[in-house]
């Protein structure tokens, strides 16, 4: 049978000619068997590229004339005329199976400053990443370091198609929250994107998704910033066939006194072949899952229905209800709280539906849960769940809280609702570390969920720093903030962390190595306009990026919740009234949840209008199955769409389950692919999910 590792082993062998030419004998052999067949079958990583990844490791990290892909002033002078005269020393690494380190140091003549690039190049994936580290060596202060970029490489077309850059939009709360773009960089056109500048929140914005994918000459190159902070990115073409690209936090103008060290953002780069952006984007989502998404005991998280126990009912009462109901889930959810949080909250001036904003005294409320939670965690667990808790310690929102007075030379100024903990202070990254750890394992605690609401903590950082200091605070606070979650992981092997940011707004690579998003936006409550086709756009242009996301419903009419099915997904209230939509929304996405973690393909172009239908696929090749998410808007005319499915055996037939109508019908593979699937919605607004499996038996037999 066809698997995965006939197409991965030529590319890990890429350097071996006596494995090569086995493998294309092996091939030629086989060729009237499984292995022609496989010839047919659609696979992302037939586009990965590894000789065009190794020829640009070659030319940017390899040998003495390599031109190192970063730059940086240093006294005025820039990074390509400094580092090619000082003392150079190259260590290689074997970290594990795939994943090999280069590090390589560069050290002025006076060794005061002493610049290092970790990077790592994968043997399962094409695909180079790595961060700069910038040190003060020496016993005095360094000359002003500016314009520290990760990222400062130049590329040069050799056909005549033009550079395309491909992305997606970041989250603002809107309907267009993650809407795919397209931009042809024709000569001495400019791209910049960034956060906005009152932000420092790493996906905020219309342009603050730092992740792309570049097109050009038959192929293209996936991009990655990983920097929980304010990064900036651009694009620039030259009037001839060059393209300059850079990437680096926002802002460095500084000295490094001695013994300090600053870092760039991560940058990762994945190289892939041939014409097709979305099987470049499933090549990403294969890595992804592969080599980025945090694991517990060597596992990724699988498909997760939560619930939220806010409820004025007591907790283990609530879940009881959906247990009663037959609706198992996996997390049980205790968010802020609304009115009714967790902690003390009533002294700060946020009162009403904002009491939840007073935050600053991570202790649970004697009053409210004088046992803590532990009562609640062990009942949970003993039914297989898990408990999900709120945080939000880098925000205090209360003058009279537990860190305003015990700690006021802790916290920075300025935050649109409160103060910011400094977590590049030592003093305050051990204390939160201390009590954070105590009350995981205290209260039994199985998910760290983290938010940091308000406009964002870029205008705190700004303001305490001094005019050699430009960028040092946003520096070790970021480095603070990722050293905070790896002690937390490292102290408890099985925690787990969810990253918001007001929805979905910090979920960058170095994030998203630790965390993942199980609110991807808080575009989710029915009062808002287009919400509901706004989840479907979401999940069509997330869908290109991020395997594992998560979302909650509070609508419950199948057009409606079925546009938030995702990996992790949650309903609001249980009632007799939506207990029989709850019932049927947490079944069907459990069913189809496993597929959305495999390989994504859209079905119709993007749209937000309402006379448009919009459709896509989730598809495992490997388990010969995958579903289909069909929506037919109110406006629409149309009750039926043909929709051409991706990454079939041509060979294979397939039964095929509408989960609106009884029984399967068992289609040929190649009908499939070339002619389509015919999905009929009678009303409108309407939705459609459909579910195939290779069949075991055909009807033709």
């Amino acid at each position: 049978m066809w698997t995965e590792g006939y197409v991965l082993q030529p590319e890990r062998l890429l350097m071996s000619t006596t494995h090569w030419i086995l493998i294309r004998t092996l091939a030629a052999i086989l060729s009237c068997g499984v292995l022609a067949r496989a010839a047919e079958i659609e696979h992302p990583l037939r586009t990965a590229d590894s000789a065009r990844r190794d020829a640009w490791v070659d030319q940017h990290l390899r040998g003495p004339q390599a031109h190192a892909p970063l730059s940086f002033r240093c006294g005025g002078r820039p990074s390509s005329e400094l580092l090619s005269q000082w003392s150079t020393r190259t260590e290689i690494a074997t970290l594990d199976a795939n994943r090999t380190r280069q590090r390589t140091t560069w050290t002025d003549q006076g060794r005061t400053l002493e610049v290092r690039c970790d990077a790592v190049l994968y043997a399962d994936y094409p695909v180079v990443e790595w961060t700069v580290y910038l040190k003060n060596a020496g016993t005095s202060d360094t000359p002003i370091l500016e314009h520290v970029q990760g990222l400062d490489i130049r590329l040069t077309r050799a056909g005549d198609s033009e550079f395309v850059l491909h992305g997606i939009k970041g989250d603002f709360c809107t309907a267009d929250s993650y809407e795919p773009y397209e931009v042809t960089l024709s000569p001495n056109a400019e791209k910049h994107f960034a956060p906005p500048p009152y932000s420092g929140k790493s996906c905020d914005g219309p342009d603050g998704w730092p992740y792309y994918n570049l097109q050009w000459d038959r192929g293209g190159m996936i991009l990655a910033v990983g920097w929980p902070g304010q990064w900036a990115s651009s694009f620039v073409r030259d009037a001839a066939n060059g393209l300059r690209i850079a990437a680096g936090q926002q802002l460095t103008h500084l000295v490094l006194r001695p013994g300090e060290e600053i870092r760039t953002p991560l940058i990762a780069l994945l190289f892939w072949r041939g014409e097709d952006v979305v099987l470049a984007q499933n090549l990403w989502r294969r890595w992804y899952m592969a080599h980025v998404i945090p694991r517990v005991d060597g596992q990724p998280p699988g498909p997760l229905a939560q619930i939220q126990v806010n409820a004025a009912e007591k907790d283990i009462e609530y879940v009881r209800k959906f247990l009663d109901a037959g609706i198992h889930v996996d997390l049980c959810w205790r968010d802020a709280g609304g009115t009714y949080t967790w902690y003390p909250s009533s002294t700060g001036p946020y009162q009403g539906e904002h009491v939840w904003l007073n935050t600053g005294t991570w202790n649970i409320d004697p009053a409210k849960f004088p046992q803590g939670f532990r009562p609640f965690t062990d009942w949970i667990h003993a039914r297989g769940m898990k408990f999900v808790l709120w945080f939000e310690p880098e925000r205090v929102g209360d003058p009279q809280s537990w860190l305003s007075q015990h700690h006021p030379e802790w916290l920075l100024p300025g935050q649109s609702h409160g103060a910011l903990l400094d977590e590049g202070n030592p003093a305050a990254r051990r204390w939160l570390i201390e009590h954070l750890d105590g009350m995981i394992k205290s209260q039994g605690i199985d998910w760290y969920r983290e938010d940091m609401n308000g406009e964002g903590p870029l205008p705190p950082w700004r303001r305490h720093d001094t005019a050699d200091r430009q960028g040092m605070t946003e520096n070790q606070y970021v480095q603070g903030h990722l050293a905070i979650w790896d002690e937390l992981l490292r102290r408890n092997p099985q925690l787990r962390i969810d990253s918001c940011a007001s929805g979905g707004r910090r979920n960058d690579l170095e994030t998203m190595r630790r965390a993942v998003p199980l609110l991807r936006s808080d575009f989710q409550f029915p009062t808002m306009e287009g919400v509901v086709e706004g989840n479907q756009s979401h999940t069509y242009g997330l869908s290109f990026w991020l395997p594992f996301q998560g979302t909650g419903v509070y609508t419950y009419d199948p057009y409606s919740f079925r546009s938030f099915y995702l990996p992790s997904f949650g309903m609001g209230g249980l009632s007799p009234e939506n207990q029989t939509a709850q019932q049927q929304a947490y079944g069907e996405c459990r069913r189809i949840a496993p597929f959305m973690l495999r390989d994504y393909y859209p079905l119709t172009p993007y749209s937000l209008e309402r006379d448009s239908w919009i459709a896509w696929q989730f598809h495992d090749p490997e388990q010969g199955g995958g579903a289909i998410q069909a929506f037919r808007r109110s406006d629409n005319r149309e009750p039926s769409q043909q929709f051409r499915l991706r990454g079939l055996d041509p060979d294979a037939w397939y039964d095929i389950r509408n989960f609106d109508q009884e029984g399967t019908v068992q289609v040929a593979g190649r009908e499939l692919l070339e002619r389509g699937v015919t999905v009929e919605i009678s009303s409108s607004p309407g939705s459609a999910v459909l579910m195939y499996h290779a069949a075991t038996t055909t009807d033709e037999s």
